[in-house]
């Protein structure tokens, strides 16, 4: 159960701290985060363990300028860990909410938040939509995996504050143009590639159906020509937002559009070279996030695989929030099916969900316009005969693919990381 009174605090203390100095937010930074470094080391087994084998205790870290002092975290590592040694001692696992991230880069992950955590998430969330002219009672309509359906509850639908309808990115283009026609948002929101391919069927079509007053893209990043097409097409700006599940939204684009506002005051944002040494603004750099929020699994020096450029400069908006430039992360190909048809990858990567609890990694690719394999290592235990072929037909029947696309499963003991060290989850051989 949300307890709005505490979300709504949560969301007007962070409105004021979009215009805090710098001092006064490096101040509050600090706080929060020899809270949170004492806190784990003291609660969860995982951090305890990891600092004392870096020979680091609570009172070394006071300061920013300190967690280079902490190595860092990947994926691989924590799913290695068991949820109990993960998760602080003072949680029950089974009482936490779960947040699953699709793996963009082919490693599903689970994390857990409290219900102060996750109204947290939402205040910040709803910050950034807010900040760029959304209004409580906008019509709302967002294009996403099916498990997000439940983030509005009914009391708000019941009242229409800040209310999501919710479309399923599975639909096909023209069944979700249908539903979103009939919806006739204010602000359409969702994963980019979805909200692109919306776009290319309505000019296809020569339709003029879709009018929001606003467009927010996620999990997709978008060229500067497809968000320049998407803008004409529906007469909105649209407005990018970076992020990613384990610790919610993490930078955004004000209407500005100078820059990617930083949400630091929810999220320490390092970016770090290849031998882990901090960057120079303008420089290209790996993410590493710290969470000034996340108690009930902490995730401290978290590096992600996505890269960024921090920024000095300053936004005419007049919030002090720092900014950075994304360069690269959620830079996935679109694939194109032997119909025309285009999906995201992000379509095809929640298309698998089902399967998170059998996977240990797994990669998509496709070789031809009709041919995708499917490369996966299983977990231990798992029926690989019986595997294959639940999930060639659940992925024929979500994503709606004829006769004519083969999709072939390979059972692998290991998946190799790209040149640049990330291990993709969707990759196309196919030039659209």
């Amino acid at each position: 159960m949300v307890n709005f009174v505490r979300l709504l605090y949560y969301l007007a203390s962070a409105m004021r701290r979009l215009y805090w100095d710098e001092n006064k937010l490096r101040k509050y930074q600090r706080k929060r985060l020899r809270a949170v470094v004492r806190y784990a080391y003291d609660n969860v087994p995982f951090y305890h363990k990891k600092f004392r084998e870096a020979g680091i205790r609570p009172d070394d870290i006071r300061c920013l300028d300190d967690l280079p002092k902490l190595p860092l975290v990947r994926k691989s590592e924590l799913r290695q860990v068991p949820p109990r040694q993960r998760v602080s001692v003072e949680f029950d696992v089974n009482k936490l909410k779960v947040v699953r991230t699709s793996g963009s880069t082919g490693e599903p992950f689970t994390t857990y938040i409290s219900g102060c955590e996750d109204e947290w998430r939402k205040a910040i969330y709803m910050r950034a939509n807010i900040s760029c002219g959304q209004k409580p009672r906008d019509k709302w309509v967002v294009i996403t995996a099916p498990h997000h359906f439940y983030d509005t509850t009914s009391f708000q639908r019941r009242l229409g504050i800040y209310a999501q309808t919710c479309i399923s990115v599975f639909n096909s283009v023209e069944r979700q143009i249908e539903l979103v026609s009939k919806a006739k948002p204010d602000i359409l929101d969702g994963y980019s590639g979805a909200l692109f391919l919306i776009a290319r069927e309505l000019d296809r079509c020569g339709l003029n159906s879709v009018n929001p007053r606003i467009v927010f893209g996620t999990a997709d990043l978008i060229d500067e020509a497809s968000r320049r097409f998407m803008e004409n097409v529906f007469g909105a700006p649209y407005l990018d937002q970076f992020g990613c599940a384990e610790v919610d939204r993490s930078a955004w684009q004000c209407p500005e559009r100078v820059g990617y506002h930083m949400d630091v005051d929810s999220v320490i944002m390092e970016f770090v070279d290849e031998s882990g040494e901090t960057v120079s603004a303008g420089e290209r750099g790996e993410i590493v996030y710290t969470s000034l929020f996340n108690y009930a699994m902490p995730l401290i020096r978290y590096a992600v695989g996505d890269i960024g450029v921090p920024s000095e400069d300053t936004c005419p908006c007049g919030r002090k929030l720092p900014l950075m430039n994304v360069v690269e992360g959620r830079r996935d190909s679109f694939l194109v099916l032997p119909d025309g048809r285009l999906i995201s990858p992000m379509a095809f990567r929640n298309a698998l969900g089902v399967f998170f609890d059998k996977i240990v990694q797994y990669r998509i690719v496709q070789k031809r316009v009709d041919l995708f394999e499917i490369f996966v290592r299983l977990k231990d235990g798992v029926d690989g005969g019986v595997f294959e072929n639940e999930i060639v037909g659940h992925v024929r029947r979500v994503l709606g693919f004829g006769d004519d696309v083969r999709v072939v499963v390979n059972l692998v003991d290991e998946l190799p990381l790209s040149k640049t060290g990330k291990l993709r989850a969707v990759v196309s051989e196919v030039e659209v």
